[in-house]
């Protein structure tokens, strides 16, 4: 008990403080400290001995959770987004490429890491092998507030308007969700990513119908259905079709590896529509749309589907018509980038401590040079996608051109991501091709890189 009351009472230490500091200050302490207790009090024998880890792991993660809201909430209503240091300024107005966070950024890289660590992981195996991610998962992310920078101030969200001034901390937090599980921070992002859509392209009347109800109390479930079937994956030359047809749009086409399309209430549908690659939001529900289970390779917890579209009747206020087709291609890519580097962590975290402790011949086989260099050959691969990745976002925030950049980085992150993948299992030899261990799960799903195109978008 002595050990319990030491904890709550480390956890209650940066309420005493409320009056001497701002309501950022007070929620960065609030979690910072809700963190460092749960990492401290899970990595110990206490709560096994007392039957209580189920009951303060919970009590530890809605504590995290309460302040993460409560700075969200602030930060939208006109809280401060965290102040620039002299450094930064400089570095700003100079055009450097500056990667230095600001205290925001870092706290939520911190809790959506700890989430992915403790939460979304040690359920990553079983999602896999049920072809779904846990609903509860997905609801506590939900609270965790990865929507609020998708949607603009003037809908409740932190975003600052059409120009996405959130789109690095967004990549950030696909890093972390994928440090966690490729495919189940693909489904949690998909609905995020037609938010985002929706703020970059959509009309006034577009953002006011949709964008409240990503941030109401049953938010909107969302997702993308960009990819033609039959093996096509070139995002412009699409097969799907919308035609005009008196006042009315006609959609025809099917679209594989559809994110989570059963449940999902809208899909945002690429389309040609008079001789262009073009973008529609059309109602799950809506007459002549099937939707079949399609399960793939790997994305096997974001539960794809094949959706056929039979001449699905639309309005021309269906179309998004302030549509930027190329960016939306290269902020998608620099998505399913950021997932990877993010598995790419997660990688080094498990093979590196493997090869150290796994002997051969009577030493630890990370003694062998070709095992040593394979090793440092990933962490160099992983830092050279993050990067590029990380240059292309500060462009696209910046409100610089950033296409070469987003191009880039995915060409790399599909050759190298594959790379990682197959010397993760090689590195654990017939280990890595058992479903005991994690890297041949990781190997499916950084298959699917090369074919993600539109699935998810910044």
């Amino acid at each position: 008990m002595k050990a319990i009351k030491k904890i709550t009472r480390r956890v209650s230490e940066p309420f005493e403080r409320i009056r001497k500091i701002d309501a950022i200050e007070v929620s960065n302490a609030i979690q910072g400290a809700g963190l460092n207790a749960l990492t401290k009090f899970a990595s110990s024998d206490i709560p096994d001995q007392l039957k209580m880890r189920k009951q303060m792991e919970h009590l530890l993660y809605e504590g995290s959770k309460v302040g993460f809201g409560f700075m969200a909430k602030q930060l939208s209503s006109g809280g401060s987004q965290g102040e620039l240091s002299p450094e930064q300024i400089a570095r700003k107005k100079k055009g450097l490429f500056d990667l230095s966070l600001s205290d925001e950024q870092k706290m939520v890289r911190e809790s959506l890491r700890a989430f992915s660590k403790e939460v979304i992981a040690p359920a990553a195996h079983d999602a896999d092998h049920d072809h779904q991610t846990p609903s509860e998962i997905l609801d506590q992310l939900s609270e965790l507030g990865i929507m609020y920078y998708a949607i603009p101030e003037a809908f409740g969200g932190m975003s600052d308007g059409e120009d996405a001034e959130s789109t690095v901390t967004q990549m950030l937090s696909l890093e972390d969700l994928g440090f966690g599980d490729f495919s189940i921070g693909a489904t949690a992002f998909s609905s995020v990513s037609v938010a985002n859509v929706i703020n970059r392209y959509g009309s006034r009347e577009q953002k006011k119908t949709y964008l409240p109800q990503f941030l109401s109390d049953s938010p909107l479930k969302a997702t993308m259905a960009t990819i033609d079937s039959k093996g096509e994956s070139n995002p412009y030359k699409l097969k799907s079709q919308v035609k005009k047809t008196g006042s009315l749009l006609v959609l025809t086409g099917e679209k594989s590896l559809v994110i989570g399309a059963k449940d999902a209430e809208v899909f945002v549908v690429s389309a040609i529509y008079q001789g262009k690659p073009d973008l529609f939001l059309v109602d799950a529900n809506a007459q002549n749309i099937k939707i079949k289970a399609d399960p793939a390779m790997g994305l096997k917890p974001a539960a794809t589907c094949t959706v056929q579209f039979n001449g699905v009747r639309l309005l021309d206020s269906d179309r998004l018509p302030n549509l930027d087709y190329q960016q939306f291609i290269d902020l998608s890519h620099m998505a399913v980038c950021a997932l990877a580097c993010g598995v790419g962590d997660a990688v080094l975290d498990y093979v590196i401590p493997y090869v150290n402790d796994r002997e051969a011949f009577g030493e630890p086989i990370s003694h062998r040079q070709s095992v040593a260099f394979m090793v440092s050959d990933l962490a160099i691969e992983l830092e050279s996608m993050r990067m590029l990745n990380w240059r292309a976002t500060s462009r696209a925030q910046s409100g610089a051109n950033f296409h070469r950049e987003a191009h880039l980085a995915y060409v790399l992150t599909c050759e190298k991501a594959m790379k990682i993948g197959v010397d993760a299992v090689q590195l654990l030899g017939g280990h890595g091709y058992t479903k005991e261990h994690p890297v041949e799960r990781w190997y499916r799903d950084l298959r699917a890189l090369p074919m993600m195109h539109g699935s998810l978008c910044l």
